[in-house]
């Protein structure tokens, strides 16, 4: 059995961990609840781009376009959406887990643009590509760090270095259920157009010429998507680590009744061996 020191010195280091948690708890709530509003202000335009785009496209015709094409690469490009921080839950490791066990997948056709230092760690050590490090991002995400990062990734796909561009990011339902997710971004995908048939039956007409629309539209609509799902991650890593602090201290304080018990049993057995002796000592002068 562990001696009262022991058990006191445990006990106290537990309360100082409990404060820790505490406290961090305490500011992912209020940082969850700055960037819950910041992704319910940021989904009603991402929800309208991304159904107005579908909507468009799948009205298109045959148009020959760069980005509707699939590329002649085999590499995929993979925003990868995560946190700086860890502590918070499985909230970067549910990311990870969706790239590393893809069913289809080879690590030697992927090139990973890491948001966040822990999905750069974890693929980095697992093998993949690192292409772009943008730890920076993911602090305060803006709406131009999506503009820049798409202008990239398109410049990089109209090069062929890519034959495809998918988005992995954690979508906030609410603030204890965060779904892991994998968007495919290029080609864009006309037959996954959520349209009515009636609408789909008419042909879309653009001025200026539809590839000229297409290069103004797919942009914007690639950014919109790269943003929302900044906003989206964001809060769900709040949500996340808020959480994982509130079972942690729920832990402590469980420990901490526990080593409370443990101290007050052997502070009595300590406490009746003693009368036993100063007894005994009684009776032998005696």
């Amino acid at each position: 059995m562990a001696s009262m020191r022991d058990i006191k010195r445990r006990k106290t280091s537990i309360q100082g961990t409990q404060q820790i948690t505490k406290a961090m708890k305490l500011v992912s709530t209020v940082k969850l609840q700055r960037a819950k509003a910041n992704a319910e202000r940021s989904k009603g335009y991402f929800d309208c781009m991304y159904n107005t785009v579908n909507s468009i496209l799948s009205r298109v015709g045959h148009v020959e376009h760069r980005y509707l094409m699939p590329g002649q690469s085999p590499k995929k490009a993979v925003v990868v959406i995560t946190s700086n921080r860890g502590l918070a839950g499985g909230y970067n490791s549910n990311i990870v887990k969706l790239i590393t066990r893809h069913e289809t997948w080879k690590k030697e056709d992927m090139v990973i643009y890491a948001l966040g230092n822990k999905g750069r760690e974890a693929l980095s050590r697992n093998g993949y590509e690192i292409r772009e490090e943008l730890p920076e991002v993911m602090e305060e995400p803006t709406y131009a760090d999506a503009m820049q990062l798409s202008r990239r990734l398109l410049e990089a796909y109209a090069q062929g270095e890519f034959g495809e561009i998918y988005l992995a990011y954690t979508f906030f339902k609410n603030t204890v259920v965060h779904e892991p997710k994998l968007l495919k971004l290029l080609p864009v995908d006309r037959e996954e157009a959520q349209v009515s048939e009636k609408t789909a039956e008419a042909i879309m007409n653009f001025e200026p010429e539809d590839v000229e629309a297409l290069d103004m539209i797919i942009p914007k609509y690639i950014t919109s998507l790269i943003y929302g799902a900044m906003m989206e991650a964001v809060a769900s890593e709040n949500g996340a680590r808020m959480q994982a602090m509130d079972n942690a201290t729920s832990n402590a304080e469980e420990m901490i009744s526990d080593l409370t018990l443990k101290y007050n049993r052997a502070r009595q057995g300590s406490i009746t061996q003693e009368l036993t002796e100063i007894i005994a000592g009684a009776e032998a002068i005696g």
